[in-house]
């Protein structure tokens, strides 16, 4: 099972994942939730799941080819060493752009001052 936890900061978006990308269901409502946002940026935070198998693997490689047929920077941050490994067994991470610490701590500080009560601050 995957939960979804969306968050809106300035033009960007997060998107909280937790649980397992290893069902159809799964990467189909990643997918749905990805494609419904109306973003520039959208940062995939992966620090929460615990596995990701074929169908989530190819679902994150559709939805940079969707990203970058719309106009938007996807970027997944913290992958756990699971998801990063199965990443690099299938060669996908020349495909897909990562957010460094740096560049989430900025992002999360500006989300800091709109919404002091957001999971996304307590990080």
């Amino acid at each position: 099972m995957l939960n979804l936890h969306v968050e809106c900061v300035e033009n960007a978006v997060l998107i909280e994942c937790e649980g397992r990308i290893v069902q159809s269901d799964s990467a189909f409502a990643l997918r749905d939730t990805v494609i419904a946002q109306d973003a520039r940026t959208i940062v995939l935070d992966l620090s929460r799941v615990s596995a990701i198998e074929g169908g989530g693997l190819g679902m994150l490689i559709f939805l940079q080819r969707w990203a970058y047929d719309h106009d938007v920077r996807l970027k997944l941050f913290n992958p756990t060493k699971s998801v990063r490994d199965r990443l690099e067994v299938a060669n996908s991470i020349p495909d897909l752009e990562f957010v460094g610490t740096d560049e989430m701590q900025a992002i999360l500080t500006i989300h800091a001052h709109c919404d002091p009560r957001s999971p996304w601050t307590a990080r």
